[in-house]
């Protein structure tokens, strides 16, 4: 497997964090893989800029850190602005459509998709956002089966939240596939 590095940003409240732990639990947990997460942000509990790192192969990981990510993904003007330029060369950005106005000056496949907006007309509820954008992830990318994160979050999520969030990832895995 090609070692997969991927930057998640957005801002404080919107899970990139979470997103980003269940993707690389199980890649390790599921999927027999290495991965690596590593997340900064800033001192603010809620929107504040918010950056986590994955990176996944079948390899020992030597530096934890993404430097130049072949996968970017942006969830506010804020952090794609701040982050656009470290995307690798023909590397993919996703970005949110409602929140990210994209320029297209980056050297990447770029899907400039309606996350925000597919979560609330059909779920209702903001909360399972980033549950969307991994499951549109995995649509566009194939990154790992829906399966082994599924588990992952029939492990983390209280149960009476499961059915939202399975529904969450599954609607972001059609918008993914949909879009390929």
């Amino acid at each position: 497997m090609e070692r997969v590095r991927i930057v998640f940003s957005g801002s404080g409240g919107q899970g990139v964090i979470t997103a980003a732990i269940l993707l690389a639990e199980a890649a390790v947990l599921y999927e027999g893989l290495e991965a690596t997460q590593s997340q900064s942000y800033g001192p603010e509990a809620r929107g504040g800029a918010t950056r986590s790192d994955v990176i996944i192969t079948d390899r020992p990981i030597r530096f934890p850190k993404v430097i130049q990510p072949n996968i970017l993904i942006c969830l506010t003007q804020e952090s794609y602005n701040k982050f656009c330029g470290i995307i690798r060369p023909g590397g993919m950005l996703l970005t949110d459509s409602r929140f990210v106005t994209t320029e297209r000056k980056v050297d990447a496949r770029q899907f400039e998709l309606p996350m925000f907006r597919t979560v609330m007309d059909k779920i209702g509820k903001p909360i399972v956002f980033n549950i969307f954008m991994l499951g549109t992830l995995i649509g566009l990318t194939d990154l790992m089966r829906p399966e082994s994160v599924m588990k992952v979050l029939e492990k983390r999520i209280p149960s009476h939240f499961l059915e939202m969030n399975r529904k969450a990832l599954e609607l972001g895995l059609e918008l993914g596939q949909e879009n390929k």
